[in-house]
């Protein structure tokens, strides 16, 4: 699949809440590429910074032609983007990485944080019994969007909403059961899926959230432990932008 680098255009972007974006980029060319799973690497328009951010596509519209992000304030880069109107410029490279296979199992859709949105487009797409089950800190968001897909059940960490804890808290509190596990978010969590998967004797397919550098595989800034030599640097890493973002679970270590 082909790396495309263009410069697209907003269409809307929202504040979802305090520090979380939604951003709609006319993109034509990436979004009938892309596939969910997948990322794009969004360029600042600061010459001093050299380097794209990294963001998780939330969205695809192939027909089209459109792309939705969903990110973090995080830094200077992210801080730009935040205050993109209607109609401005964006340039971004993609569709990057691998996305997650498409299997007809009953499915967990497993998301914290803003790991989350990167769910939603595999929510659409799954044709299968699905279950999301999105971990937050407190603030909620993308839940709505998800409840067109599937039962929806949450955990937050402070207990504001549905249960308190974590996401396997809440798949033991409703007595949850799958075949498979799909999930993204922060590395303590899928550590515990990749645990919960091997119990359970169930599939499970992890997208690794890692700060990256080139996005595309050359600079070997996002690696992670793995079972296997990598044909790149021959030794037991994987490179998550190239290689991943999504892994089988017992591909990589955590």
């Amino acid at each position: 699949m082909a790396k495309i680098k263009l410069t697209g255009k907003v269409l809307k972007q929202d504040m979802l809440m305090d520090g979380i974006y939604s951003m709609w980029i006319q993109a034509d060319e990436i979004a009938r590429q892309s596939v969910p799973g997948q990322f794009i690497s969004v360029y600042t328009r600061d010459g001093g910074k050299l380097l794209p951010r990294p963001i998780s596509l939330c969205e695809i519209d192939r027909e089209a032609g459109t792309l939705r992000i969903v990110y973090r304030v995080a830094g200077a880069g992210t801080k730009e983007f935040s205050a993109y109107q209607a109609g401005d410029p964006v340039e971004i490279m993609g569709p990057l990485g691998n996305g997650f296979p498409l299997k007809e199992k009953k499915a967990f859709l497993i998301g914290g944080g803003i790991g989350i949105p990167p769910m939603l487009q595999l929510a659409k797409e799954l044709n299968c019994e699905k279950q999301m089950v999105l971990g937050y800190r407190d603030q909620l968001f993308l839940t709505e969007d998800f409840r067109k897909y599937g039962d929806v059940f949450v955990a937050t960490e402070d207990g504001s909403s549905g249960t308190k804890g974590n996401v396997l808290d809440a798949i033991r509190e409703h007595h949850l059961k799958a075949d498979i596990i799909y999930a993204c978010g922060p590395t303590p969590m899928l550590r515990a899926l990749k645990a919960y998967a091997a119990e359970e004797g169930m599939e499970c397919y992890i997208s690794l959230e890692e700060k990256m550098a080139c996005g595309i595989g050359a600079c070997l800034a996002c690696v992670c432990k793995s079972k296997d030599v990598d044909s790149h640097s021959h030794v037991h890493n994987k490179r998550i932008c190239k290689d991943g973002p999504v892994f089988a679970a017992e591909e990589v270590e955590l």
